[in-house]
């Protein structure tokens, strides 16, 4: 078909089969070459912070940066309840990981300065002042409020103040100024005074609800804290390993359970996604004691199956929740956790278990499906859209940023697990799929157009070209959903009718 015989519906079809095209190859095609290119790094297997951590963090900053700022002003999170989890909770832990991931890749660029042209404080700037913004407004505590009272700041809630501690810290760490100082100092003080004066070394999160790896994140944030502020809480720290000790552990798995009686010393069981969390704290507060646990959790809970590799959510031997879903674990597939796999390259790394780092590393790169924008396809999805959108991102960046506090040990000769080959032919499977479903529909749209009739054809050019460019400007200000819903929408076009039946209706009588 020439140029000069292009009709408005002609023009709608061709355009639909170069989308389909071009989505195969961005959504498919792309991210077998990123996925590739990020086993490649070196840093995977011990070698430094890799050096893909630096390309995704440089396209989320400019995000982070708009979506915090738009956060605070909407004044959403104050009309929120304590009955969601997501949220409440997720736009500020997941500002803090964002913050924390800040605060490794600036120690890895001072230290080798090829890693990036410009330093991430200076091109993340913004985004690190909008994410300590969100961390201390007042606005995004109204959850925490409501389980406290107006003395949420003073009253136990480890879960908060550990975050407003964590966060606050890298903030200082990264661009100074005494903006949020007495804050963070107020936090630190009297946070480490009440766990000392607590009964086990416990404290709860929510009104009974204690969970202990968030208070061994809490130490491990006052212990960060020290170094900025010249405060010196290391006699605390040593003692406060007794909320980790004897009958405050899992008897099964000598772990720390997922929930505890603050006040009564009574404990659940060890799970995958809270282990995870003390394992990688643990490490900078009590190293020897981390090595033990994280050797316990791997022996309890690490498992190979169906060619994958990976932390399970709950024990090895425990079948009755091999599929499963909440806010803490996330998706349980096969008995293997969200939650517990994705922290778990994270807890592997700050444990110089770089074996196991690599392997589930190597495993939730595959899973992320990488964009060539920098988006982790699947981080953003499993995020809240309406509140949260970039957590899942900012969380992956914190777990691949994590380094022990020794000299690491390099991984060597570790075979990528069958999992991920199995990934990467999916995606050239579905991809290919696409192409060859898009060429077969076009070539027969050819065959038979001569056989139908457009009705209306620049009206419906018109529509198309709304939908499609609206769907583009959608995608590209990260509405992706949405811009890919328009973009779909589209491909319904161009509308037509049988040339038959429009022939039988033309010779109908005119009613007089």
């Amino acid at each position: 078909m020439t140029a000069k015989t292009l009709t408005p519906a002609s023009i709608c079809k061709y355009g639909n089969t170069f989308i389909w095209l071009f989505l195969a190859v961005y959504f498919f095609f792309t991210p077998v070459i990123l996925i590739i290119y990020y086993l490649s790094d070196p840093g995977l297997k011990g070698r430094g912070i890799p050096r893909f951590a630096f390309r995704i963090h440089k396209s989320l900053a400019p995000r982070y940066e708009k979506w915090a700022i738009h956060r605070i002003k909407s004044g959403k999170a104050k009309d929120l309840g304590t009955d969601v989890i997501a949220p409440t909770e997720w736009p500020v832990f997941g500002s803090v990981f964002y913050l924390w991931a800040n605060e490794s890749l600036q120690q890895a660029w001072e230290q080798d300065k090829t890693l990036s042209k410009v330093a991430p404080k200076v091109y993340a700037a913004g985004s690190i002042e909008a994410a300590a913004a969100l961390v201390a407004d007042p606005g995004h505590a109204s959850w925490v409020r409501q389980h406290w009272g107006d003395d949420y700041l003073h009253e136990e809630n480890v879960f908060y103040r550990m975050l407003l501690i964590g966060g606050l810290t890298s903030y200082h760490k990264l661009l100074g100024g005494d903006k949020y100082l007495d804050l963070l100092r107020d936090q630190v003080e009297t946070l480490s005074k009440e766990l000392d004066e607590s009964k086990y070394g416990l404290l709860d999160d929510y009104p009974n609800q204690c969970f202990p790896t968030d208070v061994a994140a809490a130490i491990a944030a006052i212990k960060r804290a020290d170094s900025l502020l010249g405060t010196d809480h290391s006699e605390f720290i040593k003692r406060s390993i007794r909320g980790f000790e004897g009958n405050l552990l899992d008897p099964t798995t000598g772990l720390p359970p997922y929930f505890a009686g603050a006040t009564s010393g009574n404990i659940d069981i060890a799970r995958g996604c809270s282990n995870q969390w003390g394992t990688t704290w643990a490490a900078e507060v009590w190293p020897e004691t981390a090595n033990k646990w994280y050797a316990n959790f791997e022996k309890y809970f690490w498992q190979r199956r169906f060619g994958a590799v990976g932390f399970r959510e709950f024990l090895k031997d425990d079948y009755a929740d091999e599929w499963y879903i909440d806010v803490d674990s996330g998706p349980v597939i096969a008995g293997f956790g969200a939650s517990a796999c994705a922290f778990g390259v994270g807890a592997a790394r700050a444990n110089n278990r770089f074996d196991n780092a690599y392997q589930l590393g190597a495993e939730v790169i595959a899973a992320s499906a990488p964009l060539p924008d920098g988006t982790l396809l699947t981080a953003r999805y499993l995020s809240n859209a309406a509140h949260a959108k970039f957590t899942g991102e900012a969380c992956l960046l914190f777990s691949f940023t994590r380094m022990p506090q020794d000299k690491p040990i390099v991984a060597q000769n570790v075979p990528l697990p069958a999992a991920v080959y199995w990934m990467l032919g999916l995606y050239i499977f579905v991809g290919a799929t696409t192409v060859m479903a898009a060429i077969l529909a076009l070539r027969k749209w050819e065959k038979t157009a001569s056989k139908k009739v457009y009705r209306f054809q620049r009206a419906q050019l018109i529509l198309w070209c709304i939908l499609i460019i609206t769907g583009i400007v959608l995608a590209v200000r990260n509405d992706l959903f949405y811009g890919l819903l328009l973009i779909l929408l589209a491909q319904l076009l161009p509308r037509f009718a049988k040339k038959e039946r429009a022939q039988v209706t033309s010779t109908l009588p005119n009613k007089t």
